[in-house]
């Protein structure tokens, strides 16, 4: 089948930006910091996508107290790689649940014969978590192509993620259409040439969708016949 639904994981298959932050957290008062981001700050710093670049992003615009002088990069490193082991903990104890629809979405459109893809920022092993919990051993090969964190140079609102899952499916940007939650998201698939569907998260509510082909509250509301029609 020539057509496919590529997914964004944040705050499109599940409300993980909360799980992350809480995360976040965890991660900083293991490493004996005194940082913690209350939701909104993190909606702030949510504009820039990617974890170790959020990171990044507070030390060198908020004046985070307690990072080291020296060897930044390989601090952030550090920091990042156990706020990963602490979320994907709470994602397999049970801490996070896909949004309203995905679920059944993801059902018919197999059913249907669209090919499914993920194109995310997030790291490997917080998809691996998040899929393992929702659907078992069978998460992984529900998805064709797997497009995640440093896979591509440039984060979203780039379009690398898109542009390198459209080469890996070996489909026409006409041929897919992209869920996501974010601006920035939406603004990496739209530039990539994909049409958009965007189903805002508790963090994205307020941002500016005027590019999206449609807005929905959540997949629960969505026709397929929908996605038939942007394809072309």
């Amino acid at each position: 089948m020539n057509r496919a639904i590529i997914f964004d994981v944040d705050g499109t298959l599940a409300e993980t930006e909360e799980t992350h932050r809480r995360a976040f957290n965890r991660a900083f008062r293991a490493a004996g910091l005194t940082w913690s981001w209350n939701q909104g700050l993190y909606r702030q710093l949510l504009a820039v996508t990617g974890g170790k670049e959020r990171i990044r992003y507070f030390v060198e615009d908020f004046g985070a107290e307690g990072a080291p002088t020296e060897n930044l990069d390989g601090f952030i490193q550090e920091l990042h790689a156990a706020k990963t082991v602490a979320y994907t903990q709470m994602v397999k104890g049970g801490e996070l649940d896909l949004r309203p629809g995905v679920r059944a979405v993801i059902d018919e459109a197999r059913q249907q014969g669209y090919r499914l893809a993920i194109a995310t920022t997030t790291t490997p092993a917080n998809i691996d978590a998040l899929l393992a919990a929702s659907f078992g051993d069978a998460g992984h090969s529900l998805f064709e192509v797997i497009c995640a964190g440093d896979s591509v140079p440039n984060k979203k609102p780039a379009p690398d993620v898109y542009l390198r899952t459209l080469e890996e499916l070996d489909l026409p940007a006409g041929s897919c259409v992209a869920l996501e939650d974010s601006r920035n998201g939406l603004l990496s698939a739209r530039a990539a040439g994909i049409e958009t569907i965007v189903t805002p998260s508790i963090y994205t509510r307020d941002e500016n969708f005027a590019e999206a082909a449609l807005v929905i509250d959540d997949l629960e509301s969505l026709d397929l016949a929908v996605i038939e029609e942007l394809l072309h």
